[in-house]
């Protein structure tokens, strides 16, 4: 089945494009782009696997939700539906996942078995369907589904409001008073169509170079002046 073409980005050629061309659009991307550069690549599946990955990553770091990650592939793979289903809560709980992760990978996995929820129907909808789609499944929310647009099918507009990181990273670039709430995220962002993964994906990795030199500070040793000591 086809559905009308979204624009993507795929690889680094596609990726350097796009962000240069935005930083021409945008002073706030041009002096992001020239402190952290180009993105590290970052793609999920566009499948169950893809989805259940980034459902497993939630409210995780980076480093954990690889762990965890890991455990589950290596014990459940091929990892699908047939496979969680067919897998006990103790069994999944001791990879490391939560009862809530539990949950929605069972309801995920529900609703490819008994109501149809075809990954290759879901992947050429349009972002809006896919989102309803979605988050008709329990435990499944709007930035869920918005990150599965945005890197398991890398469209280029696609963008996740919801997402704390990218709503502390534009207070801090437009001064404002308070954390925008994803309403107003969404209208800030508009700016950047039709590149606003290309505008999350520096965001998210300025706000990830700030906290890494923020904890960098933190961790310098105290040096004395010794003029002033002697004295």
């Amino acid at each position: 089945m086809t559905g009308p073409r979204h624009a993507t980005v795929t690889n680094d050629r596609q990726l350097r494009a796009a962000a240069t061309a935005l930083a021409r659009q945008c002073k706030i991307m041009s002096s992001i782009l020239k402190r952290t550069g180009l993105p590290a690549p970052r793609h999920f599946p566009a499948d169950f696997s893809g989805l259940a990955k980034i459902v497993v990553g939630q409210q995780l770091s980076t480093h954990s939700a690889a762990a965890i990650w890991a455990r589950v592939e290596q014990a459940l793979s091929p990892v699908a539906a047939e496979t969680i289903l067919s897998t006990d809560d103790a069994g999944l709980k001791s990879l490391g996942l939560s009862n809530g992760k539990v949950r929605t990978l069972r309801a995920l996995s529900r609703a490819v078995i008994d109501d149809g929820l075809d990954f290759g129907i879901l992947n050429v909808a349009d972002d809006r369907t896919i989102v309803e789609r979605l988050t008709a499944v329990h435990g499944i929310g709007p930035w869920t589904a918005d990150i599965y647009i945005l890197f398991a099918l890398a469209r280029k507009d696609a963008f996740a409001s919801g997402d704390l990181a990218l709503q502390l990273a534009v207070q801090h670039h437009f001064k404002l008073d308070r954390r925008p709430t994803a309403e107003e995220l969404e209208r800030i962002a508009e700016r950047w169509r039709p590149s606003r993964a290309i505008a999350a994906r520096l965001l998210w990795a300025d706000y990830a170079f700030a906290r890494r030199a923020l904890l960098a500070s933190r961790q310098k040793p105290l040096v004395l002046n010794s003029r002033k000591l002697l004295k």
